[in-house]
């Protein structure tokens, strides 16, 4: 599903949050409103760095980005501002009117491998100070998973914090465990995910990715300044 599809998501939950404002109340109506934005993001984003373009848990997600309107995208789009919203989603529409095969290959490049991935997908290789999947960071997310009685829906072999995991359950807390959002961002997701997806612009080939890239990092952006988010950003180590 995208933002052209959800009957407009309304922009009070997409501007920058002014630095004095009050902090959002999450039982309020504009809390229930953000909160509900923050999940469409997530179901909508997740799938398009978990699955290869040519599998099918992709397919409605990319068919629907083909067909979208970049202006009622854009309008629609919660969190981003309007314009870099259609310049995203017209860098994706430009990678998508390319062969699928084409896709397939960089997300296997970016992400999977085989050789060095110049996009790794998971938070720890950029924060652990070795630089490994499995790192202190993963680490942590486990625990606050843990303490918060969050289920693990992949196996202990599969790293928790891929990016695509980790919208996901953005998304599900927003739905089911609203207060600790906050916390979750500023110590989990928000820490990390801007560098990624600056590096995932800057090293990839595809302009489908480059746009995936924009409209992820500033949607995050946006969520963390509408829900009033204090990251402490760890030293990078790639």
């Amino acid at each position: 599903m995208v933002a052209g599809q959800i009957g407009g998501e309304e922009r009070s939950c997409a501007g920058a949050q002014a630095a004095d404002a009050p902090e959002l109340d999450l039982s309020s109506a504009a809390g229930a409103e953000a909160l509900r934005a923050v999940s469409l993001v997530g179901e909508t984003l997740a799938p398009l760095f978990l699955a290869e373009p040519g599998c099918a848990s992709a397919q409605a997600q990319l068919c629907a980005l083909e067909a979208a309107d970049a202006c009622e995208f854009a309008a629609g789009w919660p969190f981003a501002l309007e314009a870099d919203a259609r310049r995203a989603i017209g860098l994706m529409q430009q990678g998508l009117a390319e062969p699928r095969e084409g896709l397939t290959w960089e997300f296997r490049r970016l992400f999977i491998g085989p050789g060095h991935l110049v996009a790794p997908p998971w938070g720890s290789t950029y924060t652990d100070r070795d630089g490994v999947v499995f790192g202190d960071s993963h680490t942590r997310l486990v625990e606050f998973m843990r303490g918060n009685g969050i289920i693990r829906r992949v196996d202990e072999h599969t790293p928790v914090d891929h990016i695509g995991l980790m919208l996901h359950l953005m998304a599900w807390i927003a739905d089911n465990r609203p207060e600790v959002l906050r916390e979750y961002l500023s110590k989990h997701l928000l820490t990390w995910s801007s560098h990624f997806l600056e590096g995932l612009a800057l090293h990839t080939e595809s302009a489908f990715y480059q746009g995936l890239a924009l409209l992820t990092r500033t949607t995050l952006e946006g969520i963390g300044e509408v829900f009033a988010v204090d990251v402490e950003y760890p030293r990078y180590v790639r």
